[in-house]
């Protein structure tokens, strides 16, 4: 388990480092104040996860997240002491996993970073199908007809999640706990973007979505195959 910190305040890190030293010992923290070299880590050290700082003296956290995505789908989570919804949603939208605000419960960051991890490990059923949708959620790979689509992680358990549950309603609460393993605030804003992303990828209008569908107030569900 190798743990990739890309921030620039040094409390931060060593209350990072410590609380892993404690609880998970067997963790391997590395870090480093700039983005740049951040984004050199991940490709020379393949950490297991990454936690980023948006604030960096040389780039920005959103442009180090951009240049990740480029060549790599590490399980990243943005911490931050923005809390602006705007924020929120441009880094989940840039591939952000997941998101935490400083200050942070130590507790709360290690146990978001096991259900990070945890998420990232192959879904029960490695194969899901349902109407024209073929998902191999070992890899990722969405086939759609003849169409081949590559989800994120997350987007990967969200649909693994919807399919698995074809023909009922995922309540928000759910769909939270079977994709971040806790339903903490702001986990339903969160999985409005990650959702809009996916009928993006999927949908033909995803204005008028026809596939994943929408139960105001409570959750999303598959529409039946036509």
């Amino acid at each position: 388990m190798k743990v990739l910190v890309i921030e620039d305040d040094k409390e931060i890190v060593d209350a990072i480092s410590l609380a892993f030293q404690i609880r998970w010992p067997e963790a391997k923290v590395i870090s480093t104040r700039l983005g740049q070299k951040g984004v050199e880590f991940v490709e020379t050290e393949q950490p297991d996860i990454v936690i980023l700082d948006l604030g960096l003296p040389d780039i920005t956290g959103f442009e180090v997240l951009r240049q990740i995505r480029r060549f790599s789908a590490v399980p990243t989570i943005i911490l931050t002491v923005r809390t602006e919804e705007a924020d929120v949603v441009k880094g989940l939208e840039w591939g952000a996993d997941d998101y935490i605000t400083k200050p942070f419960r130590q507790l709360e960051l290690l146990a978001r970073v096991r259900s990070m991890i945890r998420r990232h490990t192959p879904l029960e059923e490695s194969n899901l199908t349902f109407g024209h949708l073929q998902l191999n959620t070992d890899t990722g790979q969405l086939y759609m007809n003849d169409k081949e689509i590559a989800l994120t992680v997350t987007e990967n358990h969200i649909l693994g999640y919807l399919m698995k549950n074809a023909g009922r309603v995922v309540t928000h609460s759910n769909l939270a706990e079977a994709v971040w393993g806790d339903d903490y605030p702001g986990a339903t804003d969160s999985l409005k973007v990650h959702i809009r992303r996916l009928r993006e990828k999927i949908e033909q209008d995803p204005g008028k979505p026809r596939i994943i569908l929408t139960k105001t107030g409570v959750g999303y569900f598959l529409a039946k195959p036509e």
